[in-house]
Parts: structure tokens; C-alpha cells; sequence
């Protein structure tokens, strides 16, 4: 995700329409850790609930997610960071932060199927496509062979005539 961007509520519309009667614009901010540094610098609590994510996605890769959750817990109240409210709210944060990041893996997920899913269809029109276009030479090239072999028979046909007619002046 780039460090800022615009999202506008009628680039989800299915009917698209110039003159769009309702329009909500969000801007939208990157906070990950690596991204809009002065932001970050700004507003220590945006620093550290960067940084509280950030370990959750790093453990989640080599354990799973509810382990991954209460490992960055315990290291962020340990390191001080974000500690008086993961001591205050620890259980509703770990269940958050669970259900977040199973739904944002979720999303991923449903990307990748939808990924997979245009370029099988792709595919598949493709190779449609291709043997339709292919279908269509092939009865090209037959029609060309066959007005070949009729203007072949028709050559042969002129010259046993002539050949008759030679025969018959002999």
C-alpha cells in the first residue's frame, strides 16, 4: 500500500455514472512501520500501535496467530510500548487483534482466489479464442487447397481435351 491515497465510495459502485449522487472521500494513510515516518514521529501512540502490529505480522509467519498475538503482547508491555493499555484492555485487545488478522489474511486469501480465478478464465478464453481462430484458418486453408485442386482438375481437364483434340487431328 503506497504511503497515501484517496479512496472515493463510487469506485465501488457496479453501475458507474459521471454525475454520482452520493460520493464519500477517505484519505487514507499508510502507518506500518516504514512508512510515513514523520506521522509516526508525531504521535507516539500511532508509533507504537505500529510497532505492536508490526511483531504480531513478523511472529505470525513462524507460529500461529494466537501465539504470535500473545508474544507481541508481553514484549510491548515488557519494552513499554502501548503497556497501559494492553495491561488495561489485554483480553479484548488479543481477541482484536486475532480477529483482524485472520480477516485481513482472510481478504488476502479471497485475493488470491480471485487472482487465480480471472487467469484460469483468461486462460480458458484464450485457448477458446485460439482454437476458434485456429478452427477458422484451418477451413480457410482447406477452401484455398480445395479452389487449388479444382483449378488443378479444371488445368488437367484443358489438357485431355487438348491432347483429344490433338489425337483426333492426327
Amino acid at each position: 500500500m503506497p504511503d497515501h491515497q484517496v479512496l472515493r465510495l463510487s469506485d465501488a459502485y457496479m453501475v458507474k455514472d459521471e454525475d454520482v449522487s452520493l460520493e464519500l472521500k477517505v484519505d487514507v494513510l499508510n502507518i506500518n512501520i516504514g512508512h510515513n515516518g514523520a506521522l509516526l514521529e508525531a504521535c507516539s501512540t500511532l508509533r507504537e500501535y505500529a510497532e505492536y502490529v508490526h511483531r504480531v505480522r513478523e511472529y505470525a509467519k513462524e507460529q500461529t496467530i494466537e501465539a504470535a498475538v500473545d508474544q507481541a503482547i508481553n514484549e510491548c508491555i515488557r519494552e513499554n510500548i502501548l503497556r497501559e493499555f494492553l495491561e488495561k484492555n489485554r483480553a479484548e485487545a488479543r481477541a482484536m487483534s486475532i480477529y483482524e488478522y485472520n480477516e485481513e489474511e482472510h481478504m488476502r486469501m479471497e485475493r488470491e482466489d480471485a487472482f487465480e480465478d480471472g487467469r484460469q478464465a483468461g486462460l480458458k478464453e484464450g485457448r477458446e479464442v485460439g482454437f476458434k481462430e485456429g478452427l477458422a484458418q484451418a477451413e480457410a486453408n482447406t477452401e484455398q487447397e480445395r479452389r487449388r485442386a479444382d483449378a488443378a482438375e479444371a488445368e488437367v481437364r484443358k489438357i485431355k481435351e487438348e491432347l483429344e483434340k490433338l489425337k483426333n487431328n492426327v
